[in-house]
């Protein structure tokens, strides 16, 4: 294994501790809305809450616009890499954050480009 090898193996464990903590973070926060405005998730009330004010409001609309590019980019690189289960990836982004299955999908990519180079390496 090269020297790119390690670079690429260590990049896609950041990208996996930071789903790891996109996991967590987000799920903490969800936690702490569904205890103050519950007894469920209410997503009327937590979108009316994500827009109270212009600050909150700047931070929704900036996150809607990087998720939807980002989705649009990972759907791309899926069928150019030939990534599999791009379906947990959608899952998650929408069940858990978008700030885990972005991450998440980054390490995938990472584990995918590894084996291309290594394929590509056995048949040279």
């Amino acid at each position: 294994m090269d020297n790119s090898n390690n670079y690429r193996h260590f990049i896609s464990y950041v990208y996996l501790f930071l789903a790891i903590l996109g996991g967590i973070l987000p799920t903490i926060a969800n936690i702490n809305f569904v205890k103050l405005y519950g007894p469920g998730f209410d997503l009327v009330k937590f979108i009316s809450l994500a827009n109270i004010n212009p600050a909150a409001q700047s931070l929704s609309l900036d996150l809607s616009i990087l998720a939807s590019a980002v989705f649009v980019w990972m759907f791309v690189e899926t069928k150019r890499l030939k990534i599999k289960y791009f379906w947990i990836i959608i899952l998650t982004a929408f069940s858990i954050a978008i700030a885990f299955a972005a991450p998440l999908f980054l390490f995938l990519r990472e584990r995918r480009l590894i084996e291309i180079e290594i394929e590509n390496l056995k048949n040279n």
